[in-house]
C-alpha cells in the first residue's frame, strides 16, 4: 500500500476553509521557514480512499474474535462513546474557573466513589494516563509513605516471575531494587520464597490476582500478612480486575494501593496507542501522598505532586462512569462471572488436544503450552498464531508469560457468545490437526493478510522509523 507521500500530486488539494475574517498576522522573517514543508498534496477523494483502505486493514473487536490474553479486548457499548462526546465534556478547558465545570467535577467524584467501592480503596486519583503510569504512581506513593516514616532502607520491591513486564520496569523507574519471586509448580506465589525475601528492606510486593496465568491465588491473605509483618505494602496490578468485579475486592484481600486499567476493564477502546487511563486508588494511610489536583481542594503538603498535566484523560473517565452506571453492581458481577465462564468453556473445548500450562479451572484467561506440539510437528506457537490471522481471528498473546514455553494466552472476555467460542475452538482444533498432517501450511502462514511474515529480527535490530522521499513503501 502506497503512503500519502507517494500518492501526492503537485497542485492537488481539497481545501474548504472560509476566508479569514480577522486581520492577517505576519510573522517576523526569522520565524519563517526557508523552504515549504514537504507535505503530501491530494484531492479529498484520494485522501478519503486512503484512510478507508487503512481502516479495512485494521482489525479490532468490531471485526471479529480478539482473544488477546491479559488485555481484556471486549466490546465497548456505543452509548459510552455518545456520552463522552457531549459538548459539555468535550468543549471544556482545564483552566476554566471551577464553578463553570461543576458537571465535570461531578463525573470525577462519582467515578471515584464507584471505583473505590469496587476496589475497597478509600481514595483515588485519575491523573495517571495508562496502566504502567499508574504502576509508577502507586510505587511513588509507597516510597513517599516509607520516607515520611523515616524508613529509607526499604528499597526493595518483590515481583513474582509471572508478573507483567511493566511491573519490574515501573519499580526500577521509581528507584527501587527489584527482587524476583519464583512461582510454585501450580503457578502461584511460593510462600516460602516470599518469607525468605521479605524483610526490613522490603518496600512492597507487586501482584495481580488472578495472576497472569489466569489463576486466583487463594493464599493472598497469607501473602498480605507476610508482607505487612515485614513492614511492607501490597500493590495490586489491576490488569486482571475484569475477573473479580463484584466478587472480590483488592482492599479486602489486603492490598494497600491499586491501579486500574479503565481501557481494559471499564469500557474504553483499547489499543492503537491510547488514550488510556490508569487511576490509582489507595487506603487511607496513603491518601496524603496522592498526586496533587486543584479540583481536590487543599493539596496535601505530603503529596508526590502532579504526575500528569491537569486531571488525567477525562473523557476516558466519562466512558468508565457510563459503563459503571449502566451495569450497576449486579451487571458488573454478571460480566465477571461470564468472563470466567467463557474462559473455562473455551479451555474445556481445547483441552482434548491442547495442553494447559497449569491444571484446574482458570479465571478470566488461561495459558496453553505448545511445547509438545512443536516437538512433535515443528509447528511453534508463532506458526499457529500466524495461521489464526489467516483465518480471520486475532492471535492470542504469544510467548507470555515467560515462565511458560511456547505459550499462547487467551482471554475471550464476557462479550463473546457461545457460538463465537465454538467457532474459535473448532478452528484451533482444525489447525492442531493440520499441524500434524500438513505442518508446512502453518509454517508458511499467513497467506492472505496484507503483510506476510516480516523478518522480525531485522525489524527489531534495524527498524525503519521515518519515510525518506524517493524510497518505495515497504509492505
Amino acid at each position: 500500500m502506497k503512503l500519502l507521500f507517494e500518492k501526492s500530486l503537485p497542485g492537488s488539494c481539497g481545501r474548504y476553509l472560509p476566508d479569514s475574517d480577522v486581520p492577517e498576522y505576519a510573522l517576523p522573517e526569522d520565524a519563517l521557514r526557508k523552504t515549504p514543508p514537504a507535505l503530501p498534496e491530494l484531492s479529498e477523494t484520494e485522501l478519503s480512499r486512503h484512510y478507508s483502505a487503512l481502516s479495512r486493514r485494521t482489525y479490532g473487536v468490531n471485526c471479529g474474535f480478539y482473544p488477546l490474553g491479559s488485555c481484556t479486548m471486549k466490546y465497548n457499548p456505543r452509548i459510552n462513546e455518545e456520552l463522552a462526546a457531549l459538548p459539555g465534556f468535550t468543549e471544556v478547558h482545564p483552566l476554566q474557573p471551577e464553578h463553570t465545570v461543576s458537571g465535570c467535577r461531578a463525573v470525577l467524584d462519582l467515578a471515584e466513589d464507584a471505583l473505590c467501592r469496587v476496589t475497597g480503596m478509600d481514595a483515588m486519583s485519575f491523573q495517571p494516563a495508562a496502566g504502567a503510569h499508574g504502576e509508577f504512581t502507586g510505587l511513588l506513593l509507597i516510597r513517599a509513605y516509607h520516607r515520611a516514616r523515616g524508613d529509607f532502607k526499604r528499597m526493595k520491591i518483590l515481583v513474582p516471575d509471572s508478573a507483567h513486564g511493566t511491573n519490574p520496569a515501573s519499580a526500577a523507574m521509581a528507584g527501587f531494587d527489584v527482587v524476583n519471586l519464583p512461582s510454585r509448580e501450580d503457578g502461584l506465589v511460593d510462600l516460602d520464597a516470599l518469607r525468605r525475601a521479605a524483610g526490613e528492606d522490603t518496600a512492597g510486593l507487586m501482584l495481580t490476582n488472578p495472576n497472569t496465568l489466569g489463576l486466583f491465588d487463594t493464599g493472598i491473605r497469607e501473602i498480605a500478612d507476610i508482607v505487612h509483618e515485614a513492614g511492607g505494602l501490597l500493590y495490586y496490578d489491576g490488569a486482571n480486575l475484569n475477573a473479580v468485579l463484584g466478587v472480590a475486592r483488592p482492599g479486602d484481600m489486603g492490598f494497600d494501593v491499586v491501579h486500574l486499567n479503565l481501557h481494559k476493564t471499564f469500557s474504553t477502546p483499547h489499543g492503537g496507542g491510547g488514550p488510556g487511563s490508569g487511576p490509582v486508588g489507595c487506603k487511607e494511610a496513603l491518601r496524603p501522598y496522592l498526586p496533587a489536583s486543584r479540583l481536590a481542594g487543599a493539596v496535601s503538603p505530603e503529596s508526590i505532586g502532579q504526575v500528569r498535566a491537569f486531571h488525567g484523560n477525562f473523557l476516558v473517565v466519562v466512558r468508565a462512569l457510563a459503563y459503571l452506571l449502566s451495569l450497576g453492581s449486579d451487571g458488573l458481577l454478571e460480566a465477571s462471572e461470564t468472563a470466567v465462564l467463557n474462559a473455562n468453556y473455551l479451555l474445556h473445548r481445547l483441552s482434548p488436544k491442547y495442553k494447559a500450562a497449569y491444571s484446574g479451572r482458570c479465571m478470566h484467561e488461561f495459558v496453553l503450552t505448545l511445547e509438545d506440539l512443536k516437538s512433535e510437528t515443528g509447528v511453534s506457537a508463532l506458526d499457529l498464531a500466524k495461521a489464526l490471522a489467516d483465518r480471520g481471528i486475532h492471535p492470542p498473546t504469544m510467548y507470555f508469560p515467560l515462565i511458560v514455553h511456547e505459550a499462547l494466552m487467551l482471554e475471550p472476555t464476557e462479550t463473546e457468545t457461545k457460538e463465537t467460542l465454538d467457532e474459535a475452538a473448532d478452528l484451533f482444533l482444525e489447525l492442531y490437526k493440520a499441524a500434524h498432517d500438513r505442518p508446512e501450511l502453518l509454517k508458511n502462514a499467513p497467506l492472505n493478510t496484507p503483510v506476510r511474515r516480516p523478518d522480525e529480527v531485522a525489524a527489531a535490530r534495524n527498524p525503519v522509523l521515518r519515510y525518506t522521499p524517493g524510497e518505495a513503501a515497504q509492505e
